[in-house]
């Protein structure tokens, strides 16, 4: 079936025309622009949506440039994946492009639909800084300013990737609440994340529903430091004069000034003599 559909694509192949390619040949662009969701019950519909009306939009491919024989996606990887489960040849559109106008075209793609989220935008586009994509190719992949793109990617930066793939795409939740995920697991410690993503109130949910559980997880407040245990010292005439507190790192004593005044500096100034008679008792 592969050989036969490459037979039917050939002749149009040069000037840029729709053509039919086994979609078992195309592979995705090496620059991510999806962030995986197990959960993502829209595909389903989305194939039987190909299944029944047929591919109304072609794919648009460049021959790869690594693998002879195969393609490389600019745009169209679900419409690949959908062909690819109902065992038909995607439609494409197979064009000369360099990496450059690659980027370009899957993010222009990416701008016209609407599903892709805040976060798989960020990730986008911090992919194609770590790719080394010169960043004018990246503001014009991206269609924003300069202050956007940094925004996009501080987000990215600051959503670890194990966070990331828990969660999903959440395609309901905006710059700021992940702004606000990304300071809690600041002020989370290894343990909390791990626990948070590894809660059983994840299973099952919708992807917006797992960022909502993961950031409660993250939002308990941390146990309050317990207070060192404190002893109030009074004289014979039940004048309170000092307190000692004990931690476990140390004594600390409180003098009240106001109940017998100098008796602080008495103190300070003995303390060298104290700790030689307490070593003493230890020679």
């Amino acid at each position: 079936m592969a050989s036969l559909w490459l037979a039917q694509a050939a002749p149009a192949l040069a000037d840029g025309g729709v053509v039919e390619l086994d979609p078992s040949l195309c592979d995705p662009s090496a620059i991510a622009d999806r962030v995986p969701d197990a959960t993502d019950t829209a595909f389903a519909a989305f194939v039987e949506q190909i299944r029944e009306e047929g591919q109304h939009t072609p794919i648009l491919v460049r021959k790869h440039p690594a693998a002879s024989g195969r393609y490389e996606i600019a745009y169209g990887r679900r419409r690949t994946r959908a062909a690819r489960e109902i065992g038909k040849p995607v439609r494409a559109v197979v064009r000369d492009l360099s990496d450059a106008e690659l980027v370009v075209a899957q993010g222009s793609e990416n701008l016209a639909r609407e599903d892709l989220s805040y976060i798989e935008r960020a990730h986008f586009a911090r992919n194609m800084e770590q790719a080394g994509v010169a960043r004018d190719v990246i503001l014009k992949a991206m269609g924003v300013h300069r202050p956007d793109l940094v925004n996009y990617f501080a987000v990215a930066e600051a959503i670890p990737a194990p966070v990331l793939a828990a969660i999903g795409p959440a395609p309901k939740i905006g710059r700021p609440r992940w702004l606000t995920l990304a300071d809690r697991i600041q002020a989370a410690s290894p343990e909390q994340i791990d626990t948070a993503l590894a809660s059983p109130d994840l299973s099952g949910k919708a992807s917006d529903e797992r960022f909502a559980a993961v950031l409660a997880a993250l939002s308990v407040a941390p146990k309050p430091k317990k207070k060192p245990k404190g002893e109030t010292l009074k004289d014979s005439k039940g004048l309170k004069y000092a307190r000692v507190e004990r931690s476990a790192t140390g004594l600390r004593v409180t003098v009240e000034e106001a109940a017998e005044p100098g008796f602080g500096d008495y103190l300070a100034e003995r303390i060298p003599e104290i700790l030689a008679a307490y070593r003493a008792t230890k020679a």
